[in-house]
């Protein structure tokens, strides 16, 4: 199994910054994939930003330029540095990685952290 772990959410001020961290720890032999989603109330879940399994990086086109997700592949962990954040970026923000167990030919996986709450005050 594969665990997620997120931190740094919080209350913030528009205008302000907040940095999110999720870490994967379990029988993970590759993570070809993740990222971080984000779920406000009465709204569907959605990509924020994330590496993708080719290699690729996407942004959401609301937070370009004012979000940048980093990696430690070492530690099996992703970064999202948020700045410049506004109200309508309140969410619960969820971490998500994909990838193989234990060997190369082992099963898939895919799974999600518990989330970590941001709310932005104006």
């Amino acid at each position: 199994q594969v665990r997620l772990v997120e931190s740094g959410g919080g209350l913030v001020q528009a205008g302000g910054s907040l940095r999110l961290s999720c870490a994967a720890s379990g029988s993970i032999f590759s993570i070809n994939a993740m990222g971080w989603y984000r779920q406000a109330p009465g709204k569907q879940r959605e990509l924020v930003a994330g590496f993708m399994r080719d290699n690729s990086t996407n942004y959401a086109d609301s937070i370009k330029g004012r979000f940048t997700i980093s990696r430690d592949n070492a530690k099996n962990t992703v970064y999202l540095q948020m700045n410049s954040l506004k109200p309508e970026d309140t969410a619960v923000y969820y971490c998500n990685a994909a990838g193989v167990l234990v060997t190369m030919d082992g099963p898939e996986f895919s799974s999600w952290g518990r989330g970590t709450q941001v709310t932005v005050s104006s």
